[in-house]
């Protein structure tokens, strides 16, 4: 009993780390599911961030690039969904898209085609550049 607890509390931990984030954030979903269905609707192009609370390269990326100003020209133009890979949840998604490392970031077409994909932190300026490139893959631009 002790140890479910411990595992409960732990996990609880993890996800309330996961989803703070900081101010001028894109309006992050919490699935792939979520976000798949907002983009149907909207038409826009998804970004799928799979991450997690205990990964520095994720948590550099999480307060730095995407509230940045570079990056926030682009909050209104995708869907975006912040993926806990620790979140059990979630395990159906990260198999689906191979995530082997994080950060680990899949561009999508509205239809969920990929159309770009990324592996490991980078800055504000090189994932805007990323943005833009995939905007206009998805001739979104």
């Amino acid at each position: 009993m002790k140890k479910t607890i411990i595992l409960i509390l732990a996990a609880a931990t993890s996800l309330a780390l996961a989803s703070d984030f900081p101010k001028g954030s894109p309006d992050f979903k919490d699935s792939s599911t979520a976000a798949m269905s907002a983009a149907k609707k909207s038409g826009k192009p998804v970004i799928l961030v799979f991450s997690a609370a205990w990964c520095p390269p994720c948590q550099a990326m999480k307060h730095d690039v995407y509230p940045s100003a570079e990056v926030k020209a682009f909050h209104d133009k995708f869907v975006w969904a912040y993926i806990d890979i620790d979140d059990a949840r979630n395990e159906r998604a990260a198999t689906k898209y191979g995530v082997n490392g994080i950060p680990h970031i899949e561009f999508l077409n509205a239809e969920g085609k990929e159309v770009a994909k990324q592996i490991g932190g980078t800055s504000s300026e090189a994932f805007a550049k990323t943005l833009q490139n995939v905007l206009t893959k998805t001739n979104k631009s």
